[in-house]
């Protein structure tokens, strides 16, 4: 249960130990509606809103963002312990552009959801996609939809190739070879997506982030059955994805700092 299990987070203390509340994870991130379970507790609730706060702001903190950045202009919409899929810890939902966590299985997930979200919100961005079609543009990029022409699309084209080509640049790259021989091996089409390729790289990056451990925000992409069995990016290849994010995040950043 949410209310009695301690999560060991290593990181800034942004809250000084006091309480948030779910409106200050609101304004503080620029988010748009968030939905809470009708059967979340007021422990659960209050415990949740500090986990989240701080996830959000380790997740600013490493990708240099301004916090109310990661709301995606208040398109960004948030549910905990509501609107979640059984059996599933969490999960983004473009449709309603809301990323949802479980009330007592959302721990770790938080990372992976968000780039979802981001990469959804990208993609017009980004790409000369299709109004009437939900777009990712990591999925537009393997696609080859014509990119828009922009000094910081083209460091996100860069983070793609980083992480999904080998180092010539044209074959694909061991990473997604290992994916493709997962996939086979259960008999699915979802390891290799590169929807979730992505997610996976963006999550094992900030696990991988020295100075933070917040197994809230994300867990088990160093050490589990999917990480042994080859579903995350080496040591290696995060150094060089996590380089590539930055250089993308980083004058994003610094753009919407001056607006």
């Amino acid at each position: 249960m949410l209310k009695s299990r301690n999560y060991s987070r290593i990181g800034p203390d942004y809250r000084f130990d006091e309480q948030v509340s779910f409106v200050d994870v609101k304004e503080v991130f620029g988010l748009g509606h968030i939905r809470l379970g009708k059967w979340v507790e007021n422990a659960e609730r209050d415990k949740a809103a500090n986990l989240i706060f701080d996830s959000l702001a380790d997740l600013a903190f490493i990708l240099k963002l301004p916090p109310k950045a990661l709301g995606l202009r208040q398109t960004l919409n948030l549910a905990f312990g509501s609107g979640g899929q059984k059996g599933v810890q969490a999960h983004y939902a473009p449709d309603r552009r809301e990323l949802a966590l479980a009330k007592n299985a959302g721990a770790g997930a938080l990372a992976h959801e968000f780039w979802h979200a981001f990469d959804h919100y990208i993609a017009p961005k980004s790409f000369h996609t299709s109004p009437n079609r939900i777009s990712f543009a990591s999925h537009s990029w393997i696609a080859d939809v014509k990119p828009i022409a922009h000094p910081l699309n083209l460091r996100l084209e860069r983070v793609f190739e980083v992480s999904m080509l080998s180092d010539n640049g044209e074959d694909g790259h061991e990473y997604v070879s290992r994916a493709i021989a997962l996939d086979k091996q259960h008999g699915t089409q979802y390891f290799s997506k590169p929807t979730e390729l992505m997610a996976r790289a963006f999550e094992s990056c900030i696990e991988s982030y020295d100075d933070i451990s917040n197994p809230y925000l994300v867990d088990e992409t160093l050490k589990s059955a999917l990480f042994d069995a080859g579903g995350y990016p080496s040591i290696e290849h995060r150094q060089h994805i996590f380089k590539a994010l930055i250089e993308y995040f980083e004058p994003l950043g610094e753009a919407l700092a001056k607006e």
